[in-house]
């Protein structure tokens, strides 16, 4: 649970320049369509390590603010995911947020095992921790 309501949260969502602050793995946002979150918008990313970065896109599939946000993130040649954000409002005044990833495309499609899925829950819980975090900070300005 983020101490911050939906729309602040999904604020945070909504700057795509802030991707590479709170998303594990996302390590330079090279470029951000102006119409972001609008589907169809980009998000021009770095991912990975030095010196086996990738240099990708993230489009947004769909946007409903400031419920649900899915994007598809590029991570080719290695392939792609899916990840749907869901934003709940709690009765504290405050957020649960959901993310359901999979991977979609290329090779990553092929190999998905339990050890992936326990690497995804992993990095997926910290970057909600650092999405909190944010919008803690934020909430108290």
């Amino acid at each position: 649970m983020i101490p911050a309501p939906p729309d602040q949260v999904f604020a945070i969502l909504s700057n795509g320049w802030s991707y590479s602050d709170w998303v594990v793995g996302t390590g330079h946002i090279r470029d951000v369509d102006r119409h972001w979150p609008a589907p169809h918008a980009r998000l021009h990313h770095n991912a990975g390590p030095w010196p086996l970065t990738i240099s990708d896109t993230s489009t947004v599939v769909s946007c409903d603010p400031p419920r649900e946000l899915t994007l598809r993130a590029g991570l080719w040649p290695l392939g792609e995911a899916t990840i749907v954000f869901r934003l709940t409002a709690t009765q504290a005044n405050g957020t649960r947020v959901t993310i359901a990833e999979s991977f979609t495309a290329g090779p990553l499609r092929w190999i998905r095992t339990k050890i992936d899925d326990l690497i995804l829950h992993h990095r997926n819980r910290e970057t909600l921790r650092r999405l909190s975090d944010i919008a803690t900070r934020q909430a108290l300005r």
